[in-house]
């Protein structure tokens, strides 16, 4: 779960960067939206595998 919070948070980034940059101006909202989802699927998977105690897996 971890690793597709990771990959989120990047196409996030990158639509980001497309979109504030005023190449598409739909992309920006589309950016926030995918980058607070990708913040919120790594906060999660964060926490509980803190609660489970087992190191993460790169």
């Amino acid at each position: 779960m971890m690793s597709w919070a990771v990959t989120f948070l990047i196409v996030a980034l990158v639509a980001a960067l497309l979109g504030f940059g005023g190449v598409a101006g739909t992309a920006v909202e589309a950016a926030k939206l995918v980058f607070f989802v990708a913040l919120v699927l790594f906060a999660v998977s964060a926490v509980t595998g803190m609660l489970r105690g087992r190191s993460p897996r790169l």
